[in-house]
């Protein structure tokens, strides 16, 4: 069996005493194990900041950016070893996986060039300089610094690849270096990922570090310059929020946690149409892809009450023809959940859902859906679930339960941008809503009501149906994050990504002194 190692104080280290044991999704054999015991966090951080961050505030955002532009080409050239792992370690669809990892090396590509924009600056100077008084005797100007500590990132199982591209991106591009740590469950294809980048040489030694297994006690030895950003379930993500130096030193905290995301099908919109091809496609691949295990997945679909028998037929007849079984199989069209007991959730949660009595089921269900009989009743699998609420208001626990794989649940409204915008709301904060529609006056609406609700808003019309990457695909120059229950913080976004790990501090004094030391600054 594969052991995997931790990359701290520039070493691979193996952990000691009991290991965590990595399965496959599909057959649930055992294919690697991990842990971090023995582990000493402190020095694991102090080696980061002592040596990576020095070494990386030391270079341009150009150097920077040529740091990341070799670490996508590393991406892309480990894509197929990285893919099997995909499928034999996360339970992913050679389609699934691809998904994983050109968005980690389209993620780094995009830094890449935004540092060759931003060239030769190693911080920015913010906005213009601001007189005090009638001269300019006196005057202030904000700077963007790098912090001088560590960017700790602890990511989520379904993303190996990209959730670690999209938090280091913006991580190195600002100065500062990155301990990752993956969910275990499917950490083989970080680890690997990593392994590939060490080998290539492209990182100054503490730059990038990665723990696989247990974090230990890691968060709790964070201080006042270090940053935490998570993605993960808002229990976890509440609970790390509250420790105590998280409180009493001010550690910056970035959380991603749950999200509701909703799909609007506006009344103009006509069964047949490009736009209503384009919804019922956008929820069904979305109900499927990762098994319906990405965080900005649609879980509620709102239609116009007169359309809501038409929807129904529609997304029913997608989801239950899509083929569920072997990742490996090239005839597959979803692969199983990742874990034993992401299984557990989803079928306690479906259930939930069904037992409420304000939700009926359409296809799918909790049960083990027909697989090949070769899989016999081994592999985390659960059928791509359509749900009807007949009242979406009555129905609550559509609007405060996730059920974070291949479910959906349709519910009608009546027509109109307020109501829609109001059945959104009750999810109480959102990743991403999409609104399909060619009214431009209904958009306008919709849009402007949903805005302060959701991180994005994603409009699918007719006009760019050919070129939609879909609501869930997460874009490096657009923001990723949103408030409320999705956990009121922000990833990517361009530029907007390195604030996490930047100090703005107000320099104040003789005008010409203060300018001098701004002159070699990027200004923003």
């Amino acid at each position: 069996m594969h052991r995997l190692k931790s990359l701290v104080r520039g070493e691979w280290v193996e952990g000691q005493g009991a290991h965590a044991t990595l399965f496959n999704p599909t057959t649930e054999a055992p294919v690697a194990e991990a842990s971090t015991a023995g582990i000493d966090m402190g020095l694991a951080l102090a080696f980061a900041r002592d040596h990576g961050g020095p070494a990386l505030r030391a270079m341009t955002f150009a150097q920077r950016g040529e740091l990341l532009r070799a670490l996508s080409k590393a991406v892309h050239g480990a894509r197929e070893e990285l893919i099997e792992l995909g499928i034999v370690n996360a339970g992913n669809t050679r389609g699934d996986a691809k998904f994983d990892v050109d968005g980690a090396s389209g993620t780094l590509m995009a830094y890449a060039d935004l540092g060759r924009e931003l060239g030769d600056a190693t911080y920015f100077a913010e906005g213009e300089p601001i007189a005090f008084g009638r001269s300019s005797r006196l005057s202030g100007q904000h700077v963007l610094v790098p912090r001088e500590g560590v960017a700790v990132h602890v990511n989520a199982f379904n993303f190996p690849a990209w959730g670690l591209a999209e938090k280091l991106a913006g991580a190195l591009l600002a100065g500062v270096p990155v301990l990752a740590k993956p969910a275990t469950a499917t950490a083989w294809m970080t680890a690997r990922l990593v392994e590939r980048i060490d080998e290539a040489g492209i990182l100054p030694p503490g730059a990038l570090s990665l723990l696989v297994g247990s974090a230990g006690d890691l968060l709790s030895r964070l201080g006042p310059q270090d940053a935490l950003a998570f993605t993960g379930g808002s229990a976890t993500g509440t609970k790390l929020r509250g420790g105590h130096n998280m409180l009493s030193l001010a550690v910056r905290v970035n959380v991603e946690a749950d999200s509701l995301n909703a799909a609007v099908l506006a009344p103009d919109v006509e069964r047949g149409s490009e736009t209503y091809a384009l919804f019922v496609g956008d929820v069904a691949r979305d109900a499927t892809q990762k098994a319906g295990q990405k965080c900005t997945a649609i879980r509620r679909v709102l239609v116009p009450a007169s359309m809501l028998d038409a929807v129904r037929e529609d997304l029913a007849d997608r989801l239950s023809s899509v083929v569920v079984g072997d990742p490996a199989s090239d005839a597959t069209q979803m692969g199983p959940v990742a874990t034993k007991e992401q299984l557990h959730d989803v079928r306690a949660g479906l259930d939930k859902l069904v037992s409420s009595g304000k939700v009926e089921l359409v296809t799918g269900g909790a049960s083990r859906p027909r697989l090949d009989p070769a899989l016999g009743e081994r592999g985390y699998f659960v059928a791509p679930t359509l749900l009807l609420a007949r009242d979406a208001r009555a129905a609550a626990v559509v609007h405060e339960h996730e059920v974070f794989g291949p479910s959906t649940t349709l519910m009608p409204y009546d027509g109109t941008a307020s109501d829609a915008v109001a059945i959104v709301r009750l999810g109480m904060g959102g990743l991403v809503t999409s609104v399909y529609t060619d009214d431009k006056a209904w958009a306008k609406a919709a849009v402007l009501g949903l805005a302060p609700h959701h991180g994005r808003v994603y409009i699918g019309s007719a006009k760019m149906a050919g070129a939609s990457l879909g609501p869930g695909t997460v874009l490096p120059q657009m923001v990723h994050g949103g408030p409320g229950r999705a956990g009121g913080g922000e990833e990517l976004g361009g530029l907007r990504g390195l604030s996490l790990y930047l100090q703005r501090t107000a320099i104040q004094g003789y005008g010409p002194l203060v300018d001098s030391l701004v002159a070699g600054a990027k200004r923003v």
